[in-house]
């Protein structure tokens, strides 16, 4: 935690925005943000607009290496028990929502997804997957 501090203030690696009113909302952790194609796309905005979706229980949203882009979206989604939904209608529900830079390139079905101790999504595990062999590295 020490490491946090730096001239008297904690720096906890969240951003937030700045609304016209001059009120802060935050948006997300620094170390959870993708950046593709020179864009900042902020994975809780995208998990915030999968979770509207009748079908999904839970989302965790990560950046892979991309070739062109230098990371792309990917949406790791649990289904609701007994329910189905077609990928590109959760892609056209981000795009329609955020913007197509915000709309996942992939989207994959899982059981479950892991768990840190804390019992949020273990995006670190998550990315690791992706990025052991990638040339890039991002924590």
């Amino acid at each position: 935690t020490e490491a946090a501090f730096e001239f008297g203030w904690l720096h906890t690696g969240d951003i937030a925005r700045e609304d016209a009113e001059g009120f802060y909302t935050i948006v997300d952790r620094k170390k959870d943000m993708i950046i593709s194609g020179g864009f900042n796309v902020f994975p809780r905005e995208i998990e915030d607009v999968l979770g509207t979706h009748p079908a999904v229980a839970q989302s965790a949203v990560i950046g892979v290496p991309d070739e062109k882009w230098g990371e792309s979206v990917k949406a790791i989604v649990v289904l609701r028990p007994g329910q189905s939904v077609d990928v590109d209608d959760l892609m056209a529900l981000v795009k329609e929502a955020k913007g197509a830079h915000y709309a996942p390139k992939s989207v994959e079905f899982v059981e479950e997804i892991p768990l840190s101790p804390l019992g949020k999504p273990d995006k670190k595990a998550l990315r690791a997957q992706y990025w052991s062999d990638a040339t890039r590295q991002v924590n």
